[in-house]
């Protein structure tokens, strides 16, 4: 997408479509002036929040796709509603581009093009933009989205085509032209650091495991940030096997650290002051003679032992030996980011991911830049009571609790889990599994959505 800039609507051209907005909730396309204008109901002005924002920005691009419009005008102005005129331009004008760029995506790669092409928007030209600022918040934005875009390519790839091997290619790829230093550990290289969380989970795969580090330095000597990302490139549930409707999106396990990969490309280019390192421990979790069994014990790089009651709580054992491994690092701040558990669905539905911490200042600062970014979240307990529950009858901790009901607070179960190995800094985990596909209304593409990546570049510029 190309996004121009005009200081009046007297320089845009018959064959643009130019955006005006109506009290109503119809989408009107009339001919004025030789120009096609597409009025769009959005309710009471005085009702507009940065959330409603962020779905009219979308929708504006999505009801122009619709009637085969490829360029558009909206007037800058036009956005400054009063419950966000306060607002800073800049970050208004980023976050007008990011979901303009956003909910022009699709995922069509193995699609035959229609003799017409897909439909896609060409160029956005943005009208009474005098301000330098709303120019460069634009371009940031555009930056932004076209990564996140990326980032939704790469978990849109179906399982076949998306082995840890070729996440680990993709990867190097991506970082290409930044200052990204990469490592990869192969399955040798992890046998011999002990990394037997890791090497637990993708035995009963083909495809061998991965373990990706990608270390950006935008600092001089400070501790870094650490994103540490989920990477199940293809989840079956293993021995203990999801039903099949519940299988059918598991190529997109991998969203977390598809995320940590294109946050940590978006720092480079945005050439943020701040050093960063992103872990992706990659696997399969495939059932086969090989494969992990409920029941084993698992050594994990810190010498925990995990006891395996469900193999298909395998997320939160890949990133066990990750969590450890940040410890290298001396992190001021480590975040983990992953599709973990269903329950987080059941308890937020489909419009925030969870977030668990130990911290207030850290919870309250991820709640501010969720409602920034719009990538929202909601925080739940790590209270001292609920350490039992992930206690192992056979081993030093559960993947699942080894007493009592396992339907009951999965959410926390799983983020209980997970502190046992970050218990050394300050850590924050996300389980963005309600995140991984649009909710209804989100005005996006059926597939990824690119989660979290604004907020954690939000995280990245403000901590």
């Amino acid at each position: 997408m190309k996004i121009t800039f005009a200081t009046s609507s007297g320089t845009l051209k018959k064959e643009i479509a130019e955006v005006e907005f109506r009290e109503d909730d119809l989408v009107f396309v009339t001919l004025k002036e030789n120009r096609q204008t597409l009025e769009i109901g959005i309710g009471k002005r005085e009702d507009i929040t940065r959330r409603k924002v962020i779905i009219l920005a979308r929708k504006i691009v999505d009801t122009a796709k619709k009637h085969g419009i490829k360029k558009i005008a909206v007037d800058f102005n036009d956005f400054l509603f009063p419950k966000i005129a306060n607002t800073d331009w800049k970050d208004l004008a980023s976050l007008l581009a990011q979901n303009f760029v956003l909910a022009d995506y699709e995922f069509n790669r193995y699609k035959t093009p229609p003799e017409e092409g897909f439909k896609r928007i060409e160029e956005i030209t943005v009208i009474s933009a005098p301000d330098p600022s709303i120019k460069k918040g634009v371009l940031k934005g555009l930056l932004i989205g076209e990564e996140m875009n990326k980032c939704r390519e790469l978990a849109n790839t179906p399982g076949g085509e998306m082995t840890p091997v070729i996440l680990a290619q993709k990867a190097k790829e991506a970082v290409k032209g930044t200052n990204i230093r990469v490592k990869i550990l192969n399955k040798k290289d992890m046998a011999a650091l002990k990394m037997g969380a890791v090497l637990g989970v993708a035995q009963g795969s083909q495809n061998e495991p991965q373990f990706i580090i990608l270390e950006y330095r935008g600092a001089a000597s400070s501790a870094p940030i650490v994103l540490a990302g989920k990477g199940v490139t293809f989840d079956s549930g293993g021995l203990s096997l999801k039903p099949a409707d519940s299988m059918l999106e598991m190529h997109m396990d991998m969203s977390g650290g598809a995320a940590v990969i294109h946050a940590i490309v978006l720092a480079a280019k945005l050439q943020l002051k701040k050093n960063v390192v992103g872990l992706i421990p990659a696997v399969e979790n495939m059932p086969s003679g090989g494969s992990y069994r409920p029941g084993d014990i698992l050594k994990s790089l810190s010498g925990k032992t995990i006891e395996v009651l469900n193999t298909d709580a395998e997320g939160r054992i890949i990133l066990a030996d990750a969590l450890t491994y940040a410890e290298k690092f001396k992190p001021r701040l480590v975040v983990d980011i992953a599709t973990l558990t269903g329950a987080s669905m059941i308890a937020l539905g489909e419009h925030a991911s969870a977030i668990l911490t130990r911290s207030e200042e850290l919870e309250m600062l991820f709640r501010k830049l969720g409602e920034e970014s719009g990538d929202y979240v909601w925080p739940f307990p790590l209270w001292d009571e609920y350490e039992d529950a992930i206690k192992g009858n056979n081993g030093d901790i559960a993947n699942i609790p080894a007493n009592g009901n396992t339907r009951y607070a999965g959410v926390i179960n799983g983020g209980m889990f997970l502190y046992q190995f970050a218990k050394n800094y300050p850590w924050v985990h996300i389980d963005m599994a309600p995140r991984m596909t649009p909710a209804k209304g989100d005005m996006l593409a059926k597939g990824a959505t690119g989660a979290p990546i604004q907020l954690l570049i939000k995280l990245l510029e403000e901590y």
